[in-house]
């Protein structure tokens, strides 16, 4: 357990999650309190990697829920073995085991299939495992209406079974695209937080520790070529994830400056719409690559290379 939120920050940052005082702190809140994060922003900017470099610096189990649309709690929770269950069944009856002692049995523990929220609850390591359920906005309302009852007492009610309460409560990270609202009781019971797209400084800083070998100039021209494109309307904007994917392609290609050429083949690495693919053309790629202000012109001599 960290004491401090300026150890959560090293920490993350020693993991190359570059990060700040405020996801810092909502980090040390959730631990200390025991109080899932529920964490929104666009797409590709950070978002799920906080729960996996939390369990990195933890050294805990990251164990993930994806969600989508008509997830339901056979897939989240638990569902039984069938096929187990009647061979047993079978093999009972060769044995002619009594009929009370067979339905008992197929209904117990060993032949339940444990899914992440179940295992998330029933984890006796040492360290309480990162729940992590992602984009909690693309499942249905009924689904998020079931996540109640596990998120206010970690707790859950199987009717062969009975009820099983968290030892130690996880810890628990939801995110969210916003593709919909979610329901004001969902958010009562986490803390919130909001990502936005990176400053050009942060994102330098980001850049230069997720892929170490690039050379500044590159890093420089990539992120200001990103910090212009974000400030048009496009159908999606790029998030730092593309920023990322698209150093490590220009590195592949030998890169160590941004050209118009260049930029055209390798557009497909910052955009995955082809409206905004034909409305780049229309701007012109020649404008978003004109010469730079000296205000804007900083160089990542300035800003430490965190690795």
């Amino acid at each position: 357990m960290f004491n401090t939120i300026e150890e959560i920050q090293s920490a993350m940052e020693g993991a190359k999650y570059i990060t700040d005082r405020s996801i810092a702190t909502v980090l040390y809140l959730s631990l200390q309190l025991g109080k899932p994060i529920l964490v929104e922003g666009e797409a590709g900017v950070g978002k799920t990697e906080i729960a996996k470099v939390l369990a990195q610096i933890l050294n805990t189990r990251l164990i993930r829920l994806q969600c989508y649309e008509g997830l339901d709690v056979n897939t989240s929770l638990y569902e039984w073995n069938y096929p187990r269950q009647i061979l047993w069944m079978k093999q009972a009856e060769i044995c002619e085991l009594p009929q009370d002692s067979v339905g008992n049995g197929i209904f117990s523990a060993d032949f339940l299939i444990r899914r992440p929220l179940l295992e998330a609850i029933q984890n006796d390591s040492a360290v309480p495992p990162v729940l992590l359920i992602d984009e909690i906005d693309r499942s249905d309302e009924e689904f998020e209406a079931f996540l109640l009852e596990v998120l206010s007492d970690f707790q859950v009610t199987i009717p062969e079974i009975g009820t099983i309460k968290a030892k130690h409560r996880p810890y628990v990270i939801l995110t969210s695209n916003r593709t919909r609202e979610l329901h004001d009781a969902l958010k009562r019971r986490c803390f919130y937080h909001w990502i936005d797209y990176p400053s050009l400084e942060k994102e330098k800083r980001i850049v230069l520790a997720k892929v170490p070998r690039v050379g500044e100039n590159l890093v420089r021209q990539v992120c200001l070529f990103m910090q212009k494109v974000r400030e048009k309307e496009f159908y999606k904007r790029p998030g730092i994830s593309e920023t990322l994917d698209w150093a490590m392609a220009l590195m592949a290609l030998g890169k160590e400056e941004l050209d118009a050429a260049t930029v055209k083949e390798t557009l497909g690495c910052v955009f995955k719409y082809y409206e905004d693919l034909k409305q780049v053309e229309e701007m012109g790629i020649e404008n978003l690559l004109s010469p730079l202000t000296p205000r804007d012109d900083l160089t990542c001599t300035q800003i430490p290379r965190a690795c």
